[in-house]
């Protein structure tokens, strides 16, 4: 099986500066492929392939305009290119939407790495080309340190190194073969009700609250609206005319408000992935989730901001990745099946239940949590799948 690491890099300010140089050329190459496709197509010519871009893209860099890019590694832009052939295919296939030129205010800084040429030792990674000398002090600077020390093993085939800038720091990703893991399962199976109330409600009677009600986090959420406001009166009280002036005080308030986004993101990514380890160490059979309608819910201006913070998204695909890793059945349940109104006791389907009623009470007695009582139906829908 193949899985994903990601390692923070602890560069020194040399090699931060290469690192911004390799990201421009990536994102220089990737814009200059799209245009010379989109030039193609308004010709009415066929469709250029990257290896012919890639050639073309060789006597660019050798020309005495574009001799900067000889002190960039040809992998990085090579793999920019191909990227850009990719997303225009894909367009074409309707796979995706057309690709955008990339920003250099807005885009992610990120490149491509060679999967041969890439080095790990438990503390350090090479990275190419960074010093082409071979002096051993300045083969110094092609080693990064890493965050995390023996995270990612060493001595394995490699996949699709990428390193990426958050907006604070350097990241590694890449993909590393394991073997398959064989669990022994139990015979029970779990219903997983999803809402804002709690974040998940389960069919074992397992309860897991919402994050965002904590202290903590209402803390921050505190802290980020004051910055807001803050760096929404200096730019009004630095304004030039119609322009706005960013000042060192703007850029140092900036600053620490993309910490305050940070930290609560992964406040909250930390606390969705510590719920599904728990939920898939018990071994059930089966996991049965709902098909949410999460655009349709975040268009209900009252229940918007509290959808989007819960991140249905990331529960769900973090929760495909793990049942796939223990070899867990996951049945995602359709999306029109009515978990809440139906009545796990004698089937009967309430019409007329609002999502204030956090209590269903049946005709034939039955008085149960709505969430709980969903989370049973689920589980009851995905015994009728499993397999």
């Amino acid at each position: 099986m193949v899985k994903a690491i990601k390692v923070m890099l602890i560069p020194n300010n040399v090699q931060k500066t290469k690192m911004f140089q390799y990201a421009g050329a990536s994102r220089f190459a990737y814009n200059w492929a799209l245009a010379r496709e989109k030039e193609s197509y308004e010709k009415g010519d066929k469709f250029i392939s990257d290896s012919e871009l890639r050639k073309e893209f060789t006597k660019l860099r050798h020309s005495d305009e574009y001799a900067c890019l000889l002190n960039i590694s040809n992998n990085v832009t090579k793999q920019a290119i191909k990227d850009a052939c990719t997303a225009y295919k894909n367009f074409f296939k309707g796979l995706q939407k057309f690709p955008r030129f990339k920003s250099r205010k807005r885009s992610m800084p990120k490149f491509y790495q060679d999967n041969v040429k890439i080095q790990f030792s438990n503390t350090h990674v090479k990275l190419e080309g960074f010093s082409s000398s071979r002096k051993a002090n300045k083969q110094k600077k092609n080693w990064v340190r890493l965050a995390e020390h023996g995270r990612i093993p060493t001595d394995v085939k490699y996949m699709n190194p990428r390193i990426s800038f958050d907006g604070l720091n350097w990241w590694i990703s890449v993909c590393v073969e394991f073997p398959d893991c064989k669990e022994t399962l139990n015979d029970d199976g779990v219903g997983i009700d999803l809402g804002i109330k709690d974040l998940a409600v389960c069919s074992d009677a397992a309860k897991y609250k919402n994050i965002n009600k904590s202290q903590k986090v209402k803390k921050l959420e505190k802290q980020k609206r004051r910055l807001q406001r803050s760096i929404s009166c200096s730019y009004e009280k630095n304004k030039k005319g119609e322009s706005y002036c960013k000042t060192n005080n703007v850029i140092k308030k900036e600053k620490l408000l993309l910490k305050r986004n940070h930290r609560l993101t992964n406040i909250r990514k930390n606390y969705l992935n510590q719920t599904i380890s728990e939920i898939v160490n018990r071994k059930p059979r089966f996991i049965c989730i709902e098909d949410l309608n999460v655009s349709g819910m975040k268009k209900n201006r009252h229940l918007s901001k509290a959808v989007q913070e819960q991140g249905f998204f990331w529960f769900r695909k973090q929760l495909e990745y793990k049942c796939n890793d223990k070899g867990i059945q996951l049945i995602v349940a359709d999306r029109f099946y009515p978990s809440s109104k139906l009545c796990s006791c004698c089937g009967n389907i309430k019409k007329d239940l609002k999502l204030s009623d956090r209590v269903y009470r049946c005709e034939c007695g039955n008085m149960i949590d709505r969430d709980f009582q969903a989370s049973i139906n689920l589980k009851a829908y995905g015994e009728r799948f499993a397999s």
